[in-house]
């Protein structure tokens, strides 16, 4: 089944088709697994439009213009806005030109995250360490 993009909420798995609006070059960015290639995309259907980042060999395989059925990706929630990812275990195929709308028909609205924008929460100035410190040194026992 194909989920339609004004319906996508986060945390699930999605399968989408629509049209490759705008990508952006790929970059590599520091993950806590490491480097890790990247690229993003806005791809739309005719009830708006979604961000998708693309990761690994994934990265940097959309092209502006193409129609695509993105199938087991997931979502994540980004600045209070849904956002799909695609990694290895993802699909990606190409879909003859009449299957989405022409990006002039793509509506501008993007799927909010439930719950909107929380900003970034911390308790105290700094943050919290995750070591112990040694309180007292023996040689003063």
């Amino acid at each position: 089944m194909v989920d339609k993009i004004s319906d996508l909420k986060e945390g699930r798995s999605v399968t989408i088709k629509g049209r490759v609006i705008e990508v952006s070059e790929t970059r590599t960015v520091q993950t806590k697994y490491g480097p890790r290639e990247l690229s993003e995309a806005i791809v739309g259907d005719e009830t708006g439009r979604v961000k998708v980042t693309l990761w690994g060999d994934k990265a940097g395989t959309l092209k502006e213009g193409e129609v695509v059925e993105i199938r087991d990706g997931w979502t994540t929630s980004f600045k209070g806005e849904v956002q799909v990812n695609v990694n290895r275990r993802t699909e990606i195929e190409k879909l003859p030109d009449e299957e989405a709308p022409e990006v002039e028909e793509i509506p501008e609205t993007t799927p909010k995250a439930e719950g909107g924008y929380r900003g970034q929460r911390r308790s105290g100035r700094y943050p919290r360490r995750n070591y112990k410190r040694e309180r007292y040194h023996k040689e003063y026992e």
